[in-house]
C-alpha cells in the first residue's frame, strides 16, 4: 500500500460467512487461505491460539497484540491488522503508515457496528 492510497473494500463469501477485507492490495487478499481465515475466526473465541502462533494472513505471520471476543489486533513491522467480528461477518483491515492504529480501529469498528445495527 502506498501513502495516501484509498482503502479498497472487498466482500468475499466463504464457508465462514462473509469476510469483508479492507486494504489497497488485491493481490494480498487473493493469497489469504481458508485455513488462515478459519484460524482467525476461531481466535475470537480462543485467543490462546493467536497468543501462541500469531495471526497469519497471506502467509505473513503478524504478532498478536490484543483482542476480545469481537476485536483482534496484530502487527508485523509497520503493517497492522485490525479485525472485528459482527453477527454474520468478519471485517479484516490491513493498514500501514501514515495510518495510525487508532484510525484503523475507528474505521473498522464503526463499519462493524454499522453492520451489527443492520442485523449483519
Amino acid at each position: 500500500m502506498s501513502r495516501g492510497s484509498r482503502c479498497t473494500v472487498t466482500a468475499r463469501e466463504s464457508f465462514l460467512g462473509v469476510i469483508i477485507l479492507c486494504g489497497n492490495c488485491s493481490r494480498f487478499w487473493r493469497k489469504v487461505s481458508k485455513e488462515e481465515l478459519t484460524k482467525l475466526v476461531q481466535g475470537f473465541d480462543e485467543q490462546d491460539i493467536l497468543t501462541s502462533s500469531g495471526v497469519t494472513l497471506a502467509g505473513n505471520r503478524y504478532i498478536y497484540l490484543s483482542g476480545t471476543d469481537r476485536v483482534i489486533r496484530a502487527k508485523l513491522g509497520k503493517v497492522g491488522v485490525h479485525c472485528m467480528k459482527t453477527t454474520q461477518a468478519v471485517v479484516v483491515s490491513l493498514y500501514e503508515d501514515p495510518i495510525q492504529p487508532q484510525q484503523a480501529a475507528s474505521v473498522v469498528e464503526k463499519l462493524g457496528d454499522y453492520l451489527v445495527s443492520c442485523g449483519y
